[in-house]
């Protein structure tokens, strides 16, 4: 034999795709929602994510440099400076959006280990940091383009909306999450190249769907659930948050599971809940209920059975 056995740890069966290559996909995804974003509010919308950007990274930096490593070339902080600012209102004070940032970096990320280690999506934890801490601001929406409600709030009060406003994006809301045609061809763009599939995003919007048709009492109209679809950060949080790696369910049942849940979620903030909006508390509690998913759904080793495991549990715990 001319080849060593290698001997290492599990796994044995790699990917050839990085970590570095994975994160520059996702913020190539990004820019149809954020560029859209900027010409939807405005240079605003440009300052705001720069700063946001620019605090997570720097955060992460600084981090590593107390730690003795440096992380951020693998550009997570990068991914989780945008999806916070597009999750963010275009007038927040800048100074909330660093404080956000800050918040996603060391809190949810550094302090449990770093990337792979937090239990919950850093930017959507830090969106709801921001939401519990300055609701008013957080909750603003109006700018110089726009003034008034949100299409979902208009929805919410019983008011009709312009769906395809929606669909295109020319609507108030927070900056990456109007433009419905931005936020999928970033989505298309990561499904061609493998790095998410439907399994997640697929059971959440036809599960949300569901709900609302049945309990949002309009029935199927398919203007309603247009509108439903098309507002909000629904399509942010299925295509690019609630498929985020470490935080999603590794088991293909799991995962199932968890874009059930999350539409369910979803469904229930949104039409019995106060606010209009509740796609971040969906997610944020699915996260915490990863753990539990996969243990109820990770499949048996090969060759055992149910039955045969609970007699071996059985025999340990009858018998000494």
């Amino acid at each position: 034999m001319n080849q060593r056995m290698k001997i290492s740890s599990n796994p044995h069966i790699r990917s050839q795709a990085t970590t570095n290559g994975i994160m520059t996909a996702v913020v190539i995804a990004l820019l149809p929602a954020a560029g859209f974003g900027i010409y939807n509010f405005g240079p605003r919308a440009a300052l705001l994510i720069l700063v946001t950007v620019a605090s997570t990274v720097l955060t992460e930096f600084l981090f590593g440099l107390y730690r003795k490593k440096t992380t951020i070339t693998d550009l997570s902080a990068v991914v989780t400076g945008l999806l916070l600012a597009m999750n963010l209102p275009v007038g927040l004070p800048l100074w909330m959006a660093v404080l956000g940032g800050v918040f996603a970096i060391l809190v949810v990320k550094m302090l449990f280990g770093g990337l792979g280690q937090n239990f919950m999506n850093p930017a959507l934890a830090a969106r709801c940091f921001l939401l519990i801490s300055f609701p008013a601001q957080m909750t603003d929406f109006s700018c110089d383009a726009y003034t008034g409600a949100t299409p979902l709030a208009s929805l919410k009060a019983g008011e009709s909306v312009d769906v395809m406003s929606m669909v295109i994006g020319r609507t108030a809301g927070t900056i990456g999450e109007t433009s419905m045609i931005a936020l999928l061809i970033g989505a298309c763009f990561l499904i061609l190249l493998g790095i998410i599939d439907l399994r997640i995003p697929g059971s959440y919007l036809v599960t949300f769907v569901l709900f609302t048709g049945i309990f949002g009492g309009h029935g199927f109209d398919p203007a309603y659930l247009s509108a439903q679809l098309a507002g909000g950060g629904l399509m942010l949080g299925a295509f690019f948050m609630a498929t985020d790696y470490v935080t999603r369910p590794i088991t293909g049942k799991g995962q199932y599971v968890y874009g059930i849940l999350l539409g369910l979620l979803t469904g229930i903030f949104r039409i019995f809940g106060p606010s209009a909006e509740g796609v971040s508390y969906a997610i944020i509690l699915g996260n915490l209920l990863v753990p539990l998913i996969e243990k109820c759904t990770m499949p048996r080793a090969f060759g055992t059975s149910r039955r045969l495991g609970a007699r071996k549990s059985s025999r340990e715990g009858g018998r000494p």
